[in-house]
């Protein structure tokens, strides 16, 4: 097994290797343009590409160093982790912390207990769950094994006149921005800023990764989500909706609309890209969206977690503690009313 960096010319072939669009090389190429370095390692068998994997590099200037983040790449193995380590010392990584895209097998072994400098990461930046839809399921099916009072709200959407489209165009896009300026406001969480999101679709979207459904009211976008398309997966991973005309269920719709947006392409399964545990707590800010897709019948999926690849002791622990104080007082930001 040889593993080596990935050179530009080699781009189709890393593409077909990988498993996740957070992987993809134009998903590198637009967290370039944030300003990040992406380090691309290909798995070789002889000539053959058996596997691919991309991190990004992120400074964390209080202590001179960085972190590497390597999200929903390979399930890794010695000869990977020892990769990793090279090129994580290569750019002055004090850790890479790995979220793999693999499902959890039962009772297997926590990757720690395999690896003595892996570490089980003490905050996680990708959800360790999410529910999968099978597309393979004619529509009838899909509309079938919804909850009740989904199919409800699905169908009072549709009497209510809401109609959901593909609009890919920049004006649309101003839309979804517009919206999700809405949405972060609304519901008080963290958001990344409009600048990010404008590269990620400029990027993303001349390639047919990401594709932009809106939901309309009376002409009115009332729903927005990006989604992203790769090999035989499509992703939900971001949305935003409008306060406004709450009451027609707009967003209802739109899940059931991207169920047959993705079985129109051929596509195999559904990610909702995010819940919480097999037992919620009701207290938890974002067990809301965890009922809210739970509704749609899909399967609950529990993935193996997030893993930091340990190269500098002494200033993980160091990074570690700033950390902490760093979440404290955004945290505590985020609590404080508008100016």
């Amino acid at each position: 097994m040889l593993i080596r960096e990935i050179f530009p010319e080699e781009k189709e072939r890393f593409n077909k290797a990988t498993t996740h669009p957070l992987q993809s090389y134009e998903w590198g190429e637009f967290r370039k343009k944030t300003g990040l370095k992406a380090v691309r390692l290909g798995i070789f068998n002889g000539d053959t590409l058996i596997s691919s994997l991309q991190f990004t590099i992120h400074k964390f200037p209080l202590i001179g160093a960085n972190i590497g983040y390597l999200p929903k790449g390979p399930y890794p193995n010695a000869e990977i982790l020892e990769a990793l380590m090279k090129f994580g010392e290569l750019n002055n990584c004090i850790f890479i912390q790995l979220e793999p895209n693999k499902e959890k097998a039962g009772n297997e072994e926590d990757l720690s207990k395999k690896f003595h400098n892996l570490k089980p990461s003490t905050r996680p930046l990708f959800t360790k769950y999410t529910f999968y839809i099978d597309l393979r399921k004619s529509e009838e099916e899909l509309f079938a094994q919804m909850k009740e009072k989904t199919r409800y709200n699905v169908r009072l959407a549709q009497k209510r006149g809401v109609v959901v489209r593909e609009e890919n165009t920049m004006q649309a896009f101003g839309e979804y921005l517009k919206l999700l300026s809405q949405t972060t406001r609304r519901d008080k969480f963290f958001a990344h800023n409009k600048n990010y999101h404008k590269l990620m679709w400029e990027t993303l979207s001349p390639e047919g990764t990401a594709r932009l459904l809106i939901a309309r009211y009376n002409g009115k976008p009332l729903a927005a989500w990006v989604l992203f398309v790769w090999h035989d997966f499509l992703y939900y991973a971001y949305g935003a909706s409008s306060s406004e005309n709450r009451e027609v269920m707009a967003s209802n719709l739109m899940y059931f609309e991207a169920m047959k947006f993705g079985k129109k392409l051929g596509l195999s399964t559904f990610d909702l890209w995010g819940a919480l545990g097999s037992n919620p707590n009701p207290k938890d800010p974002f067990f809301g969206f965890h009922r809210f897709k739970e509704g749609y019948g899909g399967k609950h999926i529990e993935f193996m977690g997030s893993y930091d690849l340990i190269l500098n002791s002494p200033f993980y622990q160091i990074y570690q503690v700033l950390d902490k104080i760093r979440w404290k007082f955004l945290n505590l930001k985020n609590k404080l009313p508008p100016l």
